[in-house]
Formats: C-alpha cells, sequence, structure tokens
C-alpha cells in the first residue's frame, strides 16, 4: 500500500514521514522487480525512510547498508508486522518472543549504518500474557535506535479488538527517546485523546488513511487549533484521486496500474452514496480509460448533489497499523 505513489500523496497531505514497504534482507531478491520497485524513490520528497524486515542480524545489517547506499536516510526495523508469512520466518513480531536475538539485530543495524537514524516498529508483546513492549524498547535505546513506534495490539491480537494505550504509555515513562504511538489513530479527536493518553511524542497513522489522505492534515489542524476542518469538498478529493491514479499507471504500468488502482479507488469512495454498486463494476473494468471515465463519472454524480463528501454511513473505524506494514 506505501508505495512510492501513495507516500508522496501522504506527504502532500501533511504526514511529516512515510515508510517504505517492507524491503526483504535476503540479498539474493535485491534484483526482483518487486524489491527494485519498493526501493525506488526517484523524485520522493524527503525524508526517505525504508523499512527492513528480516530475522538474521548479519543480513539485516547488510539490508541496512545496502539501501542507504541506494538512498535511504532512515531505516526502519519492523518487528511489528503480525503476519503469519512473517512470523512463520521469525520475523516481524515474532521477534519479540526472543529478546536476545532482537538485541543482535539492532546492534548490528545500528553499527552497520553509522550516521543514519535507525528507528524500530514492533507491538505491546507477542500476546497478552506477554507484554514486553518495555523490555523491548529498553534494548531499542540502549542499542542505538533512535525513535520507536508502537503498535496498541499484540502480535496474537492480530487487528481483532481495539487497541490499547497503557503499555505505550508505560514505555514512554522508561525510555528517553521518541515514542510514537501507533493503533486506531481515526480522527482528529483520537489522535488529541491517544497522545493526552501515552504521552507519547509523535503519531503514526496506517489504515485509516487508505482512501483518506487527507486525514493528516486535519490531525494537524485539530492538534494546533482544536478545530475541525470541514469535509473536504468532492471536486477536491476527485481531483487528488485522479493525480493519485495517475500516479499509479506510472509507476506500475497501465495493465498492473489498474489492477493496483482497484483497491484504492474502493476505499476513496467507501461511505459515498452508490459506492458498493460503483465498486463492484470498477472491478470489472480492465483499461485506463474505462477506470478513469467511470471514477470522473461517479465523483462528477456525487458532486452534483453534495458540495463536500457525504458519507450514508460514518467513516469506518479501520485497523490501524504502519504505513508500511
Amino acid at each position: 500500500v506505501t508505495d512510492r505513489p501513495f507516500r508522496q500523496l501522504c506527504k502532500q497531505l501533511g504526514a511529516g514521514l512515510a515508510v517504505s514497504e517492507m524491503v526483504t534482507s535476503n540479498s539474493l531478491l535485491y534484483g526482483s522487480a518487486k524489491t527494485l520497485r519498493r526501493a525506488n524513490h526517484d523524485g520522493e520528497v524527503e525524508p526517505i525512510s525504508v523499512q527492513i524486515a528480516g530475522a538474521d542480524p548479519r543480513m539485516m545489517a547488510e539490508a541496512a547498508k545496502h539501501n542507504v547506499d541506494h538512498g535511504a536516510q532512515i531505516i526502519d526495523i519492523n518487528m511489528g508486522c503480525p503476519a503469519k508469512k512473517v512470523c512463520n520466518v521469525m520475523a516481524g513480531s515474532a521477534l519479540m518472543q526472543d529478546e536476545t536475538l532482537v538485541a543482535n539485530i539492532l546492534e548490528a543495524v545500528v553499527h552497520a549504518v553509522p550516521g543514519t537514524p535507525v528507528t524500530l516498529k514492533f507491538r505491546t508483546g507477542w500476546n497478552r500474557d506477554n507484554r514486553n513492549a518495555p523490555a523491548i524498547a529498553r534494548i531499542a535505546e540502549q542499542s542505538g535506535i533512535r525513535a520507536i513506534a508502537i503498535h496498541g495490539r499484540t502480535r496474537a491480537d492480530q487487528y481483532r479488538g481495539e487497541a490499547e494505550y497503557d503499555t505505550i504509555a508505560a514505555v514512554k515513562s522508561q525510555v528517553g527517546i521518541p515514542v510514537i504511538a501507533n493503533g486506531d489513530i481515526t480522527t482528529p479527536q483520537k489522535a488529541r485523546f491517544v497522545l493526552d493518553t501515552t504521552g507519547a511524542d509523535g503519531l503514526m497513522i496506517g489504515r485509516a488513511a487508505q482512501g483518506r489522505p487527507w486525514l493528516f492534515r486535519e490531525i494537524e489542524h485539530y492538534l494546533a487549533t482544536g478545530e475541525l476542518l470541514p469535509a473536504p469538498r468532492v471536486i477536491e478529493i476527485h481531483t487528488i484521486l485522479r493525480q493519485h491514479l495517475a500516479d499509479l499507471y506510472a509507476f506500475y504500468g497501465e495493465d498492473t496500474g489498474v489492477k493496483i488502482a482497484r483497491k484504492h479507488i474502493a476505499w476513496y469512495t467507501k461511505g459515498l452514496s452508490g459506492a458498493a454498486t460503483f465498486r463492484h463494476a470498477m472491478n470489472q473494468l480492465a483499461t485506463v480509460d474505462a477506470q478513469l471515465q467511470a471514477t470522473d463519472d461517479f465523483f462528477l454524480s456525487h458532486a452534483a448533489h453534495h458540495e463536500r463528501l457525504s458519507y450514508d454511513t460514518p467513516s469506518p473505524e479501520l485497523p490501524d497499523e504502519v504505513l508500511a506494514a
């Protein structure tokens, strides 16, 4: 999801930092089309943060150096992803089960890229009986990690239930490096609540920004003024989506770009009048011209009845994770 077009868009709409999709630490895959695309930062607004994942300290160190040599200005280590395919190879949040290995990985990466900030994201623990985020945070600080982001669920929770913030608050009270809170931050008001509850130094938004990248500016404005921005004008969001689609087609090529664009269009239109029928029809369209025409027709129809975005149902409380997870 957090490919270069989406990262650029989020930065344009108020995000202070956007992290890349996970890049493998397996050097045998550096030349694959998927890895090359994920490592493509051409024209990207700085700072450029690249997320790496793996379980071998030496390979992680080499991956960090490789990405710094290719333009990364920040290395972000993923120990938060709960996906089975990641955890089954003892990467992502599975690493939280082995604090010694965590320390070895962090120290290896930090030493491999002197002068480059290394950050870490992880969860509150492996499961609810083992919420060891405070211990991981102390290891991170001792290893030279510059900032940490914590998702308010355990690996076992996946995205079920609600995020909890007490563990994040506990971490904040025990370390001196910046702590970034993540999880279920879906509105400006929730952003304020999470900051107040945790004492965190910043917030990380994930799935709540899918189809709603203007959430960043809404939060920024609310935190600065205490006032909510009005819903964006339909014509503005139509323009934003149009540019997003153009960037996707250019980045992936037209065939793959059309397929990737379908999920983004679905997210942009979720909750709007007629969206379910529109999304079903959209999934049958296979060309750029057809996709753009259908998108134009949908938003022009919506604009004829509403100046600003108006949802049939409240914006869904989507589960939230770091942009690159």
